[in-house]
């Protein structure tokens, strides 16, 4: 009797049971795991990129564009002589009679490793310890920039 039963089930299963081949390349939980992993990626790099192109487009088109006081500064003309003039009256001390840095630093390429922006802002702000802040008009603050170009 078990011997039919088995025979008749085997006769009647095609038509108790719809089978479909699936052809499965990764088991389940390996597809699940790649999935979480894309997912958990693209969570952690967007805000990654979004805080770069933010920081990016601020650095590019920065501040130093907008300040007027910069504006001011980097449309005048100076002049050597007098920006040597006011080296010598307020810098000499940290930066040494020929700029070569004492307690302040060498400003022999200061030029070139800072834009005028940059600079401009340090001397007005005095942003780096133990720079002091400096409250000096745009054509001064021209003719010290010449200065340091002669320099450099």
């Amino acid at each position: 009797m078990v011997q039919s039963f088995s025979r008749d089930l085997a006769e009647y299963q095609p038509q108790l049971f719809h089978v479909i081949e699936v052809f499965v390349t990764e088991p389940s939980s390996t597809a699940a795991v790649h999935s979480f992993l894309k997912v958990g990626m693209i969570r952690f790099l967007l805000p990654i990129c979004l805080i770069f192109c933010i920081s990016t487009f601020f650095w590019f088109f920065g501040t130093y564009h907008s300040d007027p006081f910069i504006k001011a500064t980097l449309s005048a003309k100076g002049s050597i002589d007098k920006g040597n003039r006011i080296f010598k009256m307020n810098c000499v001390g940290c930066h040494g009679i020929s700029a070569q840095g004492l307690v302040g630093p060498d400003l022999h390429s200061a030029t070139s490793r800072l834009s005028d922006g940059k600079i401009i802002n340090q001397v007005v702000k005095g942003l780096t310890p133990p720079m002091p802040s400096f409250e000096i008009d745009s054509q001064s603050m021209a003719d010290l920039l010449a200065y340091m170009h002669s320099i450099n």
